[in-house]
């Protein structure tokens, strides 16, 4: 009898390493495009062989996924197919069009990224305007009413004592809250030693997560795609691990 599974449920897909901003912790070093990335035709051919493997949803990542011209046609073909979809976006170009777009879809979980509850913290590592940008995101998503998104946050050393405004803030769009980890990867590991959390904090975000763990989201994904639809077998584990 076979057991097991042939495919991942999910896998992470960094659909472009093109991105608007240039955050110090960037662990693909994203920014420019890169001419490997695979074009419109070559990306639905992912997705058809994804779909015949039976994958239930992927995640999309980059970089910043909404830069891609053809977003909104790869993001339809994908859900037109059977295969969920969660995009991870700075919020920059989710205006009040796109979010009344995006609610009229199914199988689609968006994640605003936002390292700080204040644009002081925020864009010290993500760059100026990018709180008010994400910010903007959120109110038109809700204005949009296209039901709870989630609010992803790289916990470093200066936003560990602002874990509780994240999660009110959270609360305040009926969001879920996500925190991840620092990765010493790309940029993020040029900025190791000044944002990953000191062995103190480390231990409060623990005592944190034991007291809010049942409504807070933790870990990475378990199978993972660049740019150029490569595994990434260094990134395939539980971040929670």
């Amino acid at each position: 009898m076979k057991r097991g599974l042939d495919a991942p449920i999910c896998l992470t897909w960094e659909l472009t390493y093109a991105c608007n901003l240039q955050c110090v912790h960037c662990l693909s070093s994203s920014g420019q495009r890169d001419e490997r990335e695979l074009s419109t035709a070559e990306a639905k051919r992912v997705l058809d062989e994804l779909r015949d493997l039976q994958v239930f949803y992927i995640n999309i990542g980059g970089g910043e996924p909404m830069v891609r011209r053809d977003f909104f046609e790869l993001l339809e073909y994908s859900v037109g197919n059977g295969i969920g979809v969660k995009f991870s976006t700075n919020g920059a170009f989710i205006d009040a069009e796109k979010a009344r777009r995006l609610a009229a879809m199914d199988y689609l979980d968006i994640q605003i990224s936002l390292d700080g509850v204040d644009a002081v913290t925020n864009d010290a590592v993500r760059g100026i305007g990018s709180y008010d940008m994400a910010r903007r995101a959120m109110d038109n998503l809700a204005a949009a009413n296209f039901g709870p998104f989630k609010i992803s946050v790289v916990v470093t050393r200066h936003n560990v004592p602002q874990l509780d405004q994240f999660k009110a803030l959270a609360d305040s769009y009926g969001a879920q809250l996500r925190i991840t980890r620092l990765r010493p990867s790309g940029r993020g590991a040029d900025t190791w030693n000044e944002l990953h959390p000191t062995n103190g904090q480390q231990r409060e975000i623990y005592d944190w997560l034991m007291k809010h763990g049942e409504n807070v989201l933790t870990g990475d994904s378990f199978f993972h795609l660049n740019a150029f639809g490569e595994s990434l077998p260094g990134l395939n584990m539980c971040g929670a691990g």
